[in-house]
């Protein structure tokens, strides 16, 4: 059984940081690429970022480049977004995902899903 978990959210102000983990089980995250979706209220899941298989390559949208970095621990089998200057438009719940592909920016192409995790920027 595939699982992912996802940990690390919670309240901050803006400027500040964030760590959220993706921890996989029943699969090699080195075989398969790790993307990151966001949902803000009243909006639908938007792709943000992605770090792909077997290179560890990773994908980012403008609106965290430079602020958000992905990194894999495959002794842990666990992928970490550091999310660093957040602002309050980066309000949403987080979710990580799991394919077979290279980072695609669709979400159907993703087949194993976190359970999500808010974040919330605010002063």
């Amino acid at each position: 059984q595939v699982q992912l978990v996802q940990s690390g959210g919670g309240l901050v102000q803006p400027g500040g940081s964030l760590r959220l983990s993706c921890a996989v089980s029943g699969l090699t995250t080195d075989f398969y690429s790790i993307g990151w979706f966001r949902q803000a209220p009243e909006k639908a899941r938007k792709w943000f970022s992605c770090i792909r298989a077997s290179d560890n390559k990773t994908k980012y949208e403008d609106f965290v480049k430079g602020r958000f970095t992905l990194s894999r621990d495959d002794a842990k089998n666990t992928v970490y977004l550091q999310m660093n200057s957040l602002k309050p438009d980066d309000t949403a719940k987080y979710y990580c995902a799991a394919e077979t592909g290279r980072c695609s920016v669709l979400a159907n192409n993703y087949h194993y899903w976190g359970q999500g995790t808010q974040v919330t920027v605010s002063s």
